[in-house]
């Protein structure tokens, strides 16, 4: 007997979905506009912390750009092809920017160091420092704006990761700004850049492998194997529980499949069993998308076609060959 749930989280919240895509937008025209006029100024101002920060936020543009897209294809709807809907497509868009955020460190560090090799011999912190003010401001706001979604949408949580990151680099320009302006520290241009690169780094780790844990489909940290199969065991009528997977489809979608083997004979026992499962799963567990298949004992283990005695015991009858199949 085979039992499939309804994919209740297949199909997205239009409200919410429409409300994250109004987010996305709004960072990508306060980003882009900024970085291009951090741009100009950096090259004024000959300062590379600056420069720096202004090639994050402009890859950050194309960050936000892929994150909207991501979005807009994950509220198609399931086909026959996609069975699960497109809501993965994000969590790809999550991974591409979590590598774009490393491409980004190591490519700040190579020009910090290279800076700090060389250090520039006039750096003009005025327009730096005020600059990095204002893109302070505008990489806070953004990162407010995406931080209450980010807990719950892994394609969000990229495109605000790049917003602190953004901020993180503005800090250390700022940091950067007054050193050369009072001390005319003019290494510091570069030592800043170089501890930015760092921290944009670590924060990009953590989101690549969440990323790469779910396209694996490997099973979600939070929850326990081992004690999610003993749960399953103990109830009434479950005589073992083999083949348990467990599987992240999208942040807040997670997926069951299992063979249950029981020694209920009656169907509408079975029913309520497979009804009683599939309940304490969703509300216990968080698991929505639960897929069964119960049967006997017997039936439950792996069956070797090849072995005539393993059949007889189950009531079947080998299977031959037809004369007329054709062998590829």
């Amino acid at each position: 007997m085979h039992h499939h749930s309804t994919c209740s989280h297949c199909q997205i919240d239009p409200e919410r979905q429409a409300q994250k895509v109004r987010l996305l937008w709004t960072a990508l025209v306060l980003i882009t506009a900024f970085s291009l006029t951090e741009l100009g100024v950096s090259v004024f101002s000959h300062s590379l912390a600056l420069l720096a920060d202004s090639g994050h936020m402009l890859s950050d543009s194309v960050a936000l750009g892929i994150a909207l897209l991501a979005s807009w294809i994950a509220q198609l709807p399931p086909s026959n092809q996609a069975t699960f809907g497109y809501r993965r497509v994000e969590i790809l868009a999550a991974l591409a920017n979590g590598v774009g955020l490393v491409a980004i460190a190591i490519w700040v560090a190579w020009e910090a160091i290279t800076r700090l090799q060389a250090p520039p011999t006039e750096i003009l912190s005025l327009p730096m420092l005020v600059t990095a003010v204002i893109g302070l401001g505008v990489n806070s706001l953004n990162a407010v704006f995406l931080h209450d979604h980010s807990h719950h949408d892994l394609n969000l949580r990229g495109a605000f990761l790049h917003m602190v990151a953004d901020a993180m680099s503005s800090v250390g320009v700022i940091i950067a700004a007054i050193a050369v302006w009072l001390f005319h520290w003019n290494w510091a241009d570069g030592a800043i850049s170089l501890v930015v690169s760092g921290l944009i780094g670590a924060g990009a780790i953590p989101l690549i492998h969440h990323s790469v844990k779910i396209l694996l489909e490997q099973a979600p940290a939070h929850l326990d194997m081992a004690q999610l199969k003993n749960h399953l065991q103990d109830f009434e009528g479950v005589v073992a529980v083999s083949d348990l997977r467990v599987w992240t489809i999208a942040l807040g979608q997670e997926a069951l499949s299992a063979h249950i083997s029981v020694a209920l004979q009656e169907g509408w026992a079975r029913d309520r069993l497979l009804y009683q499962l599939q309940t304490s799963l969703q509300q216990e567990f968080g698991i929505q998308d639960v897929f069964l298949q119960m049967a006997a004992p017997i039936l439950s283990q792996t069956v070797n076609l090849s072995q005539p005695q393993t059949l007889d015991r189950i009531g079947l009858s080998p299977i031959e060959p037809s004369s007329n199949a054709e062998i590829r």
